[in-house]
């Protein structure tokens, strides 16, 4: 389902933890996402630099809340944890879609290794909130989509952001349909009903679209011990352009 082009990559930058924290205090970001594509090569699938890079952006920008969309570091307890040492707020690893897809959209993935990832998280109990992200329109049904939002509850998942799936190429998979915009208002609604604190559902919704704002409604709703709100806007659903 991803447009990244497969090969082999340079080795990593040691400077680069250092170059991410100058831009950011140059641009004067409150909220950095840091990111990277699959590092299998590595032996920690990238856990130290990911973790170097957030100390740094700490370091150089104090105030700043750092969230890290990471892969599955090939289901490494260890390599987690050394991630999770560097205390990021929030840790991002999408599901992208429900486990009868995974042969298709996710070969190389594996549906049980990522929810590990993020009750491990959760384990920790170290205030680092959980997020993971699907796609939809890849041909799931609607029980599939349900079973799925159960089993990231039930991992300690708090955030979710719900997508529409576009197809990057024609080599790529196909588009199943496209999800209308009162669909996903309508899991919006559900999946707050179902327990998350925070939902960013709508065609257009990625992974750390509005973060900042996802991460600051689910900790007033976690203070507040309250029904999580979500983020609606009279007569549309957040999410929506």
């Amino acid at each position: 389902f991803c447009a990244v082009r497969a090969g082999v990559p340079a080795p990593l930058d040691p400077e680069e933890p250092a170059r991410v924290a100058e831009l950011a205090d140059r641009l004067g970001l409150g909220y950095v996402v840091i990111t990277s594509v699959t590092r299998d090569d590595l032996p920690d699938g990238g856990a130290r630099h990911f973790a170097a890079t957030l100390r740094r952006v700490r370091t150089r920008v104090p105030s700043v809340r750092v969230e890290v969309l990471i892969p599955d570091l090939q289901g490494s307890a260890e390599a987690l944890g050394t991630l999770l040492d560097a205390g990021p707020d929030v840790l991002n690893h999408n599901i992208e879609t429900v486990p009868r897809l995974y042969g298709d959209v996710r070969p190389e993935a594996d549906y049980g290794r990522s929810l590990q990832v993020l009750s491990r998280t959760r384990a920790r109990k170290s205030g680092i909130v959980a997020k993971a992200g699907l796609m939809l329109g890849m041909g799931e049904r609607e029980e599939e989509i349900r079973s799925t939002l159960e089993d990231l509850l039930a991992s300690g998942c708090q955030l979710l952001t719900l997508g529409q799936y576009l197809q990057p190429t024609d080599r790529h998979h196909p588009v199943g349909r496209f999800v209308p915009p009162e669909e996903f208002d309508d899991w919006a609604e559900r999946a707050r009903t179902m327990g998350f604190l925070g939902v960013a559902s709508g065609p257009f919704v990625r992974s750390s679209y509005r973060a900042a704002e996802l991460l600051r409604a689910a900790r007033s709703e976690a203070v507040a011990n309250s029904p999580a709100r979500g983020f609606t806007a009279p007569g549309r659903s957040w999410g929506h352009p």
